[in-house]
């Protein structure tokens, strides 16, 4: 027993791994241009972080490419100056100058910054070789939010044997607490033309190079200053004009002016604060067809609920998310809002937010208010219990009648224990969530178990959930109810000695569902076959089980056809190969091919993606899906195509035009959306998107608008 308390809590309690690699950094003795000459002194005085380590295709040795990081600061700004060696003539590979751009498309340079040392939460900047900034904020140990957009500066450099690349961050732009003179750091280079993916402090395969467990020391020579009077202000100015040709309504404008405002209530606790929001800047979500018996999952993307946004969406699971920001201002105008969030100190996190919606008179919709408050503390090393209470509230809300179409109320507690080992090797979750409402009943609650282990051979996780059948949360994504959920699932990776093959193996999955009363309802069984080449591409070869007992009526090709009655069951066998290509190369592609029963009838379908490059000024994509729904009488057969071409072009990394076109045979629908934007300064925008929807068959216009936003970041 005594030996088994020992192992758990070297798991939980153990040493940072990589704490002898240490990184100091001094103060600049004089000023700092931005330029990516690197011909200030203080460059020459900075110690170095070099002799990276290699982490893909193997992690067993020094890095070929030759990387050099030194970092500065001064009164107001952290400097970084990068030098990135090529190791073999010819083109980097970049996909554009595009702000965030994705990361395996890209030669590239990124850092993780943990400012706490809580190798759970921090910052990433970075750059690819043609100058397009990176910028996101970490959470649950390594994942990156890209949406999250701030103000910082940085230059990039080219050379025939070398990229240079020098930025200056605000200590405005980060969030740290006062007097700690250690935080954790790792730098990652992605050189596609080795194929070789390295990182400073040494990182196993098997974990992304943004794994805060595994990074160094950036040891401060005094501790960082203060941050004095952190306040911006983001007005904005926009007009739109739309018409609806269908309902023959005429043109409608509108003008509209709001105010959204950051303010640092200390260094790492922040304040967003938003009057008469506009979202108007967000790209239309991409659409797909949807063959599925429940809601879709499209994620946030307006930057008023991004910051620390894991405080709030990272509860739950994919498939039972109790709080999703989307609930909230798409079907009523926000007429302001509140969040605060961030860390009180290193143990505690929160985050709390009041947003109120107004009426929308057309639908009898009240005006709403919502709360939520986050509480999140830090134990052992890595690990966390969390907490959060949601609070949705209808305004003046008396209908007239008892068949009210919207609630007075919806709430909602949950409590979460999440589990990080000290060496990232065990994750899991375990979670509690009830909800309230008018007419509560029993069986609204929903609880869960996930724990997963990933060494560097074999990935297992076990996935337990119950969501019962009135566990209602409002403001949450929980597309089915009413079952209990098992989903094991195990991965197995082969290295073999090969010139050509990195990794391969198999992985089984399965899914069960049960009603409450623990009957069968839903099974899916898969078999994969992975396999990783030396150049980054992929294939996969798949064979699929499943069977499915209907709760409700379905139309199987959700095109208002005739729908298969609740209760009756289904069962089929399917296969699948997909593979995707190198991006190193100029032309690249992907497609998956999928042949099998589909409810009683079969399912053919193909899709992909290709796309050409053209350095560094953007690519053309094309996106296409194809499904061929056979289906025995007196049940509709159906067709489906989807596709999509969109031309993304970057004329400098601050002028940006994307145009896409997406032909739905689904929804019998032809979009058309361009965005234009102008970063005409640091975190300042003009946006002008332009959308069109068509009657495919005749081209007749649906509906029409153009929009004109200007957005101005005013550091006071």
């Amino acid at each position: 027993m005594s030996l088994i308390l020992v192992s758990i809590s070297g798991l939980l309690w153990g040493q940072k791994i990589n704490e002898s690699y240490i990184l100091n950094i001094k103060k600049s003795r004089h000023a700092m241009v931005v330029d990516g000459l690197l011909d200030e002194s203080d460059w020459s005085a900075a110690e170095v972080a070099k002799d990276f380590f290699m982490v893909l295709p193997m992690d067993t040795s020094q890095a070929v490419s030759k990387t050099e990081v030194r970092m500065t600061y001064d009164d107001t700004n952290i400097y970084l100056a990068v030098i990135c060696f090529d190791s073999l003539p010819g083109r980097v590979t970049v996909e554009s100058m595009r702000r965030d751009f994705s990361f395996g498309k890209n030669d590239n340079f990124l850092l993780f910054m943990d400012p706490f040392d809580d190798q759970t939460n921090g910052f990433s900047f970075g750059s690819n070789a043609a100058g397009a900034q990176w910028d996101g904020l970490m959470y649950d140990g390594s994942r990156v939010d890209l949406s999250w957009d701030n103000k910082w500066v940085s230059v990039v450099k080219n050379y025939d044997d070398r990229w240079v690349f020098e930025a200056s961050i605000p200590f405005k732009t980060i969030r740290y607490k006062k007097g700690i003179t250690q935080w954790g750091i790792n730098f990652s280079r992605l050189d596609l033309k080795l194929n070789e993916k390295s990182s400073w402090a040494p990182v196993p395969r098997q974990f992304p190079t943004a794994q805060l467990a595994y990074t160094g020391i950036l040891q401060w020579d005094q501790p960082p200053p203060e941050v004095n009077g952190n306040v911006s202000v983001i007005p904005y100015f926009s007009t739109r004009t739309q018409k609806d040709f269908e309902t023959q309504d005429g043109s409608d404008s509108d003008f509209d002016l709001g105010l959204d405002a950051k303010v640092a209530v200390t260094s790492s606790l922040n304040l967003d604060l938003t009057v008469n929001p506009d979202f108007s800047q967000v790209e239309v979500d991409r659409q797909v067809t949807n063959l599925s018996r429940f809601e879709l999952f499209f994620p946030e993307r307006r930057q008023f609920f991004i910051e620390n946004s894991d405080l709030f969406a990272n509860f739950g699971f994919t498939s039972m998310r109790p709080f999703f920001s989307r609930r909230i201002g798409l079907e009523s105008p926000i007429t302001a809002g509140a969040r605060l969030s961030g860390k009180i100190n290193k143990n505690w996190r929160i985050g709390a937010m009041n947003i109120q919606t107004g009426k929308v008179d057309s639908v009898a919709l009240p005006a709403q208010n919502f709360s939520v408050l986050s509480l999140q503390r830090q134990v052992f090393s890595r690990s966390n219990i969390s907490a959060m209470i949601i609070n949705k509230q209808s305004v003046d809300y008396e209908p007239e009648n008892d068949s009210a179409a919207f609630s007075k109320y919806n709430r909602l507690v949950a409590l979460e224990y999440n589990l990080a080992s000290t060496d990232n090797l065990w994750k899991g979750k375990f979670l509690l969530h009830k909800t309230f409402s008018e007419n509560s009943r029993s069986k609204d609650f929903a609880h869960g178990v996930n724990l997963e282990y990933n060494s560097r051979n074999l990935r297992a996780e076990w996935n337990y959930e119950i969501v019962g059948e009135n566990f209602n949360p409002e403001v949450g994504f929980v597309p089915r109810r009413g079952y209990i959920k098992i989903n094991p699932e195990v991965e197995y990776k082969f290295f073999p000695n090969s010139r050509t093959i990195v990794t391969h193996g198999p992985e089984i999955e399965t899914t069960l569902f049960f009603d409450q009363s623990f009957d069968f309802l839903d099974r899916t069984s898969t078999l994969e076959y992975n396999v990783s080449f030396i150049n980054r591409s992929q294939a996969t070869l798949w064979v699929r089980d499943d069977f499915v007992t209907l709760i409700d009526d379905f139309d199987p090709t959700n095109s208002g056809g005739e729908q298969l009655p609740a209760g009756t069951t289904y069962q089929w066998n399917s296969i699948g190969f997909g593979y995707e290509s190198t991006q190193a190369h100029l032309f690249t592609y992907l497609f998956e091919i999928r042949q099998g029963g589909y409810f009683g009838g079969t399912r053919f379908n193909v899709s992909g993606a290709a796309g050409y490059r053209i350095q560094p000024f953007g690519n053309i994509t094309m996106d296409f899906s194809y499904n061929s729904i056979r289906l025995p009488e007196p049940y509709e057969d159906a067709d489906f195509w989807l596709v999509g071409p969109r031309i993304d072009m970057t004329f400098t990394n601050k002028i940006f035009l994307t145009t896409f076109v997406q032909y739905n045979e689904q929804l019998d629908n032809l979009n058309i959306n361009a965005r234009f934007q102008w970063r005409y300064k640091p975190a300042s925008d003009l946006y002008i998107v332009y959308t069109d929807n068509y009657f495919p068959e005749t081209f007749n216009v649906r509906n029409r608008a153009l929009v004109l936003k200007l957005t101005y970041w005013w550091n006071i």
